[in-house]
């Protein structure tokens, strides 16, 4: 069966070419406008990965990851934030916030396919 991956960005465009690439991986993929609508998709069924933006609307990647992992199905879910935030601090706040990978952006889809796989298979 394939992995459900649930895809956490406002840019519907980035949305849109992370679900055509890991799709086209064979992967399923959930889309969330944005933190809040990703941890309402995330109670709505169980996925085996999230890929988060730091930088949203209503609720930002960090606040998500921490509200995730309080979740008892989440606490062992591999978590990526995939976010144009690459300095050491940010990283640093992810690690503490339950993070378990960061992507910086613009992606490399093939990159993006490389660290899934590595991730969960």
């Amino acid at each position: 069966m394939a992995k459900t991956i649930l895809a956490v960005d406002d840019s519907s465009s980035l949305r849109q070419m992370v679900a055509f690439s890991l799709k086209a991986a064979g992967y399923q993929v959930v889309e969330a406008v944005d933190g809040q609508d990703g941890l309402d998709k995330a109670k709505q069924q169980t996925v085996d990965l999230v890929l988060t933006d730091q930088n949203m609307p209503r609720m930002d990647g960090l606040q998500l990851i921490k509200l995730l992992r309080e979740l008892p199905t989440y606490q062992k879910t591999p978590i990526l934030m995939l976010t144009t935030e690459s300095s050491d601090e940010m990283k640093s706040k992810g690690r503490a916030a339950g993070a378990n990978g960061w992507l910086v952006k613009p992606f490399d889809p093939q990159r993006l396919i490389e660290v899934v796989k590595k991730v969960i298979g």
